[in-house]
């Protein structure tokens, strides 16, 4: 985008950020918190911000390691606090939005932190393009006043990514990477052996150089999403065959390549044609 355009959402979101005095930013070591976390720290100093992550067995250990490795170069505090959403029904049981029992454990974490340690406001990484999509986790944020400095400031994800390079933040350009349950089916159950068996596949893929990927998890099936310009390399046959081997090993029966290529979401396709009912506790998102 033109210079002065990008110049403007950044002084808006630096006077967002200047009256809220002190925050704590829910910080997933992405491109858009990471970019909130900066803009943050450049504002109000790093004595008035802290980062904040939520560790469990949904978030793949290579992310949570990012995580601190990012906070640490941006010069903010870095907390982990461990939430417990695999205690709720609600959330292993997987409705469609099973999103938002995870936020809800998330803010409501962050929420008793912040009472101990003080920030005055917690924000999150919300873009003005996320309002468009199916987030059941955006009602969470509604339910416990969590601001979205982002999306206020007119930001949309081009706008964060031109602006993250421009402050020189080293995953400007890193892959979104949802959590592991988004690679799970709604409707069937969130287990710990399931997404064990996730973040090896897509930790193995990533080892093959694809810095996008999917290991959507199917039951005893495994469907590999990689960018379409990747797929004639991965289903060359020896690498085809190293990677059908490696899958097995890990718990796997089947291993499909999905020739439509990688596609953000692709687990909320069904929703939009009503082909899975949503819980009974759904709500409106």
């Amino acid at each position: 985008m033109e210079n002065e355009a990008l110049d403007q959402l950044h002084v808006r979101l630096a006077d967002l950020l200047g009256d809220m005095k002190s925050v704590a930013v829910a910080f997933s070591g992405g491109v858009d918190s990471a970019l909130v976390l900066k803009a943050a720290v450049d504002v109000l100093g790093p004595e008035n911000v802290v980062a904040v992550t939520g560790r469990s067995d949904s978030l793949a250990a290579a992310e949570l390691e990012g995580a601190r490795s990012l906070a640490a170069t941006i010069g903010a505090e870095h907390v982990i606090l461990d939430t417990d959403e695999f205690a709720n029904p609600n959330y292993l049981s997987n409705p469609s939005n099973r999103c938002y029992f995870c936020k809800t454990t998330l803010y409501s974490t962050m929420e008793r932190f912040a009472a101990e340690r003080g920030p005055r406001t917690i924000v999150n990484g919300v873009n003005a393009d996320d309002l468009g999509d199916y987030r059941p986790g955006l009602l969470a944020a509604t339910e416990h006043s969590v601001r979205a400095p982002l999306a206020e400031a007119g930001f949309t994800k081009a706008d964060v990514r031109a602006l993250a390079e421009r402050l020189g933040l080293p995953i400007h350009d890193k892959p979104a990477s949802p959590c592991l349950s988004s690679r799970v089916p709604y409707g069937e159950p969130i287990t710990r052996e399931k997404l064990r068996m996730i973040e090896a596949g897509e930790q193995f893929l990533r080892g093959l150089g694809i810095r996008q990927c999917r290991v959507r998890h199917h039951g005893n099936l495994a469907r590999i999403e990689v960018p379409a310009h990747e797929i004639p390399r991965l289903s060359a046959p020896e690498l085809a065959g190293e990677i059908d081997a490696h899958f097995r090993l890990l718990g796997y029966d089947f291993v499909a390549l999905d020739l439509r290529g990688f596609r953000s979401g692709s687990m909320n396709e069904p929703l939009m044609i009503n082909l899975i009912p949503q819980s009974a506790n759904d709500e409106a998102a």
